[in-house]
């Protein structure tokens, strides 16, 4: 009878390649895809940007390689492709590192489990026993000559427990140091002991200044992905800045040569992909293959340069959009906007509109509101169907937090609705209540919950690179709360308050801009990582600046279809005028 350790190394036999077979020549003859990796299963094919990296990383003379990636360019298939690679021709300790324990889970399970039992000559080289007893785990696997681990980098325990040659970091911007400092640091520590090691880190890239992958990707060679011409045959690197289109047809979107103004069409992209070619930008750098890449050289249909212009005039609209567009599609690093915004000059931006005269753009409400212990104040903002929005007016209900009819004025409020100028009225569609004190908190809870079905939401705040708002995962046991990344959210409110985007009612007081850029952003080194911070401007309150991040994180829940909704307040009935009643002298001398 065959043991498992023997068909492992019948199977590690039949997976060891001709000497010197590049990675990529290894990949594409032995990995195979299945049905729940790929939309088309089989032998996989790499796209010509993908067989450099691929050789990169298998090549033992280059230690580093970097990669600033898209989505839509097969990475972690990629990712998968090399682990394979280490595990049937070059074994030897190996660490993945992800983000959180969730994403280890979900790549062992859709990516690594799958692909290495659809390829035949390497389906027995990973333990198929996950059995504690027998030290192999969902996130643990040995096999002849090394061991694969699948670790997350929000657990600095983690990192310390391994010694590995081969480091395989993903999604490298979405990691936050940790008390112990920058996992990344901390990961590419466990190698030192191997003089042949191999670190490589990929990552879609977020904020520029504090980006951990264009940090990495400057300290490389610096290469970049050129196709040729079709007309000029000049290689150029594909950017969005070449991408055009007639006015309203986002469909016609071409690349426009920088040399020769030849225009390439969709037609074209597949053969200027397999003409192409990397270039070294820094040729003094040796041992570290840096890769730059965006998704205008991906071959899948959903990254179609037509498909792209629409997301991109679709991202317009909101500046979270917009920056996910650049990140995500372009692979660039994106900057908060204005660092510090002057408040006299948002005062001078007020506009003739409030709660009682909305402009007719207005078609949604949210409010946002800051929970002190003797006062809750309320910032209402308009929204219109683009998303600009509207400040309409801040209101203060003094009481104390544990006054039950302080909660009561602010429940009215929420309640409240404004006659709307297209006929109908229009009141609160999401509202966020700060929970974050740990005084107040229960509660902002027990007033809170009750009140979800009309989008009334305890909300905490949150610093790092984390989404604007999401329902939280760990406070279950108290009700429904939700997260806000603040840090995202105030980086785009300064953006937009910096480039006029905002609109401001001449109702709102000195005091209220006062508050509202009563703190400024800096770049500061936390644990060995850059990162974002705002902090307060000495001397300046900024509770107005709560309520607008609040606000701004409600409208991010909104389902609204604003044509419906504009109907809608058009055939409302009109609400009868209350007629204005004058009191006279003489009347309350009678009443006296």
């Amino acid at each position: 009878m065959l043991t498992l350790t023997k068909l492992r190394r019948r199977a590690l036999a039949k997976a060891k390649p001709p000497p010197k077979m590049r990675l990529s020549t290894w990949i594409e003859s032995e990995i195979r895809l299945p049905e729940s990796v790929a939309a088309v299963s089989g032998r996989i094919r790499l796209y010509k940007p993908q067989r450099e990296i691929a050789d990169a990383i298998g090549d033992p003379l280059i230690e580093r390689v970097t990669l600033v990636k898209p989505v839509r360019v097969g990475f972690t298939t990629l990712l998968t492709g090399a682990i394979a690679g280490f595990v049937a021709n070059d074994p030897s300790p190996i660490l993945a590192v992800l983000p959180t324990e969730a994403d280890c889970r979900d790549y062992v399970v859709s990516d690594i489990e799958p692909i290495f039992d659809a390829s035949p000559s390497i389906r027995s080289l990973l333990s198929g026993d996950t059995r504690e007893g027998d030290r192999d785990t969902m996130l643990s696997r040995r096999f002849p000559g090394g061991s694969l681990k699948v670790v997350a980098a929000k657990s600095p325990k983690n990192l310390r427990r391994h010694n590995v040659r081969a480091l395989l970091i993903d999604e490298a911007d979405a990691m936050a140091p940790t008390k112990e400092g920058n996992p990344i640091l901390l990961a590419e520590k466990r190698t030192l002991s191997f003089a042949d090691r191999k670190i490589v880190i990929g990552s879609t890239p977020v904020d520029a200044d504090t980006s951990n992958v264009l940090a990495r990707y400057e300290e490389s060679d610096k290469r970049i992905f050129e196709c040729p011409c079709p007309h000029c045959g000049t290689f150029h690197e594909l950017r969005w800045a070449h991408i055009k289109w007639p006015e309203g047809e986002p469909e016609k979107a071409a690349w426009h040569c920088p040399t020769c103004e030849g225009v390439a069409t969709e037609r074209h992209k597949l053969q200027m992909v397999e003409d192409g070619q990397w270039r070294i930008t820094a040729p003094q750098v040796k041992g570290h293959a840096g890769f730059r890449l965006n998704a205008l050289v991906s071959l899948l249909e959903n990254a179609a340069w037509s498909k792209l212009a629409v997301e991109w005039i679709a991202a317009q609209k909101d500046p979270e959009d917009l920056k996910t567009f650049i990140n995500t599609i372009l692979a660039e690093g994106t900057t908060g906007g204005g660092t510090e915004v002057d408040e006299n000059e948002l005062m001078e931006r007020r506009q003739p509109f409030s709660l009682e005269d909305i402009p007719d753009d207005v078609l949604a409400i949210t409010a946002g509101v800051d929970v002190q212990h003797d006062r809750l104040e309320t910032t209402l903002m308009g929204w219109d169907r683009n998303g600009l929005p509207h400040v309409l007016g801040h209101v203060i209900i003094d009481g104390r937090w544990d006054d039950d009819e302080t909660w009561a004025d602010l429940d009215a409020l929420l309640k409240e609705r404004w006659r709307h100028p297209a006929g109908g009225t229009i009141g609160v569609d999401a509202a966020c209540v700060d929970a974050g004190d740990g005084v107040t908190m229960d509660k902002v809870i027990a007033f809170c919950t009750p009140r979800t079905r009309r989008r009334v939401m305890a909300i905490k705040g949150r610093g790092g690179n984390i989404p604007w708002i999401a329902a939280s995962r760990s406070d279950k046991r108290r009700g429904s709360l939700w997260i806000i990344g603040v840090d995202g959210v105030k980086a785009a409110l300064f953006g937009r308050m910096a480039k006029g985007e905002i609109r401001f009612s001449d109702r709102l007081e000195a005091d209220y801009f006062e508050q509202l850029t009563g703190e400024r952003m800096l770049v500061r080194y936390r644990r060995g990582a850059k990162v974002y911070e705002f902090v307060p401007v000495p001397g300046k309150r900024h509770e107005t600046l709560d309520c607008a991040v609040y606000a701004i994180a409600a409208q991010k829940t909104l389902t609204i279809n604003m044509d419906r909704r504009e109907s809608e307040l058009k055939q409302e009935p009109q609400a009868p005028k209350r007629p204005r009643v004058i009191e006279s002298e003489w009347m309350k001398g009678l009443n006296a």
